[in-house]
């Protein structure tokens, strides 16, 4: 084989590699393109929605952020004890039917006698 040969097929062989690295390059290019196309589409959906409109929706007896600043400390530690014993109580109701579906004994203090 002659030494030009040589000289061809490395000429072609960086070539090859060249056009892949160019193709590579240009379909990461679409695809991140495609990524950013979809992030703003998003961005602009969710732009749209106003955080204390959708709280008010959902919950309109949930007070505003920030309004426990100006609000009377009888009644914060009043919405604090009753949140604190709905909790205690959703936990009690989850445990009672936890164990009765498993078939365990029930806790005398779990059971409501009222």
């Amino acid at each position: 084989m002659p030494w030009w040969s040589w000289i061809l097929i490395w000429v072609a062989l960086v070539a090859l590699a060249l056009l892949f690295y160019v193709l590579l390059g240009i379909r990461l290019f679409r695809q991140f393109m495609a990524t950013m196309k979809d992030l703003s589409a998003a961005g602009e959906k969710l732009g749209r929605v106003n955080p204390v409109e959708v709280q008010e929706a959902t919950d309109p007896e949930r007070a505003l952020p920030g309004s426990a600043v100006f609000a009377s400390p009888a009644a914060m530690r009043h919405d604090y004890e009753a949140s604190k014993s709905a909790r205690r109580e959703e936990r009690r109701r989850r445990r009672v039917q936890r164990k009765k579906d498993r078939g365990q004994p029930q806790a005398l203090g779990d059971l409501d006698f009222t």
